[in-house]
């Protein structure tokens, strides 16, 4: 373990009325600490566990490798400042590490064919052949079994995103293999029942105020896939 838990506070709140500091989920939660190797955020869409996934990254020290969006409609002033309203207590010491997501993950790929063009020995730390010349799930799959060897704190938002259920169990297999050398640690944003099946995982819940344990069986990703398997007809029949 490299990182105890995070604290939330309201008493630095800039507001409570814009996103995300209006949700109440954040407001009435403490405390989220991190007892195993591996610990996953779930949750429908906004309710606000990307966004402290992010803010964890930034209070960590942790670089987001993409190119930024400036071209909003409406820009929301508050929506990266939730760092600035939390804290951290680290285990032994700050720890290295990377922050994943799909969606900005071909803009890393590009990142590191630029300064590969400088020294392609770079190319050595992550699977040793260009990212950009391989599937999107190659890719990533190659870029997580190279970077999850070396000792450091890993956030990964939706990682499952564009993954055959194959890819997702090859990623699992990665997940669990490195935590389990106890050099790695993994928090997660994932809706994949595959990905929160990784053995002795912690799940907590964003879907109500506040932030608490789930057990697997109890999440609506494990019951809704499990009845649609089960019982599909149900669903179809309602179309």
């Amino acid at each position: 373990m490299h990182l105890n838990n995070v604290n939330i506070l309201p008493e630095k709140f800039p507001t409570t009325e814009v996103y995300p500091f209006n949700l109440k989920l954040f407001q009435q939660t403490r405390t989220v600490e991190f007892t195993t190797p591996v610990t996953f955020f779930i949750g429908e869409n906004g309710t606000g566990k990307s966004t402290l996934l992010r803010a964890l990254a930034n209070k960590c020290g942790i670089y987001i490798w993409e190119f930024k969006d400036i071209n909003k409609f409406k820009y929301n002033k508050y929506e990266q400042d939730l760092y600035k309203a939390i804290s951290i207590e680290w285990a032994n010491g700050s720890v290295p590490g990377s922050f994943f997501s799909s969606d900005i993950f071909k803009d890393f790929s590009q990142i590191l064919d630029e300064w590969a063009k400088g020294d392609s020995h770079i190319l050595d730390y992550f699977g040793g052949e260009s990212l950009m010349n391989q599937s999107h799930g190659q890719s990533i799959i190659s870029y997580c079994r190279a970077r999850y060897k070396i000792k450091g704190l890993y956030l990964m938002d939706e990682p499952e995103t564009a993954l055959s259920p194959r890819s997702q169990i090859a990623l699992l297999e990665v997940i669990t293999q490195m935590s389990q050398q106890g050099h790695a640690q993994f928090i997660i944003c994932t809706h994949s029942p595959i990905l929160l099946a990784c053995p002795n995982a912690m799940i907590f819940s964003f879907d109500s105020a506040p932030i608490k344990s789930i057990d697997y069986e109890d999440t609506e990703y494990y019951r809704f896939y499990r009845d649609f398997m089960i019982n599909r007809s149900k669903y179809l029949d309602s179309m």
